[in-house]
């Protein structure tokens, strides 16, 4: 059976434990690099605020799914789904089927685009609410998303009506 790639069902949350588990069992077992060749945790860097600073955030791309790139042989499925904390397969019937190549080639280039650029975590009608300046603990609609000035446009409720604020990424936080 020639190598291709395979989703597999883990616990959410539990994917690097998971990868580093079917890492250990396959080189002990022999099978690093003969039949199993590369466990993926598809992730995307995202800007976001945290205690009024902004910090780089790994975002699962697919959470609670790991990428094996393999050769299925029944051994390895039953080493896989032995493993703690995985739950199955993306399968039809009862075999695991492979992700199509065209899949897979977009979603690594999506990963390469991603670590050049992270990605913004506020878009146009997100709910914010306002942690610091003379607007803290409002809360209002984005209207607006400059990245390059790293600001936002939001409509706060102040005395029953909708005005505009322009507040800093830093000033702000998802609700």
């Amino acid at each position: 059976m020639a190598k291709a790639w395979y989703a597999v069902h883990t616990i959410s949350g539990h994917e690097n434990k998971v990868k580093e588990v079917l890492t250990r069992r396959a080189q002990v077992e022999g099978y690093w690099d003969y039949d199993m060749y590369e466990i993926l945790i598809p992730t995307e860097k995202e800007q976001s605020t945290r205690s009024g600073k902004r910090v780089v955030v790994d975002k699962k791309l697919f959470p609670g799914y790991i990428l094996i790139q393999m050769n299925l042989t029944d051994d390895i499925f039953k080493l896989i789904k032995s493993t703690s904390g995985v739950t199955g397969f993306l399968q039809s019937g009862s075999r695991p089927i492979p992700l199509e190549d065209r899949e897979v080639q977009r979603i690594l280039n999506n990963l390469e685009a991603s670590q050049e650029q992270p990605k913004i975590a506020y878009a146009k009608n997100d709910i914010i609410r306002v942690v610091e300046g003379p607007f803290g603990d409002y809360t209002g609609k984005i209207e607006e998303v400059n990245a390059e000035r790293e600001k936002i446009k939001v409509m706060i409720n102040i005395f029953g009506r909708e005005t505009p604020v322009e507040l800093d990424f830093t000033q702000v936080e998802r609700v």
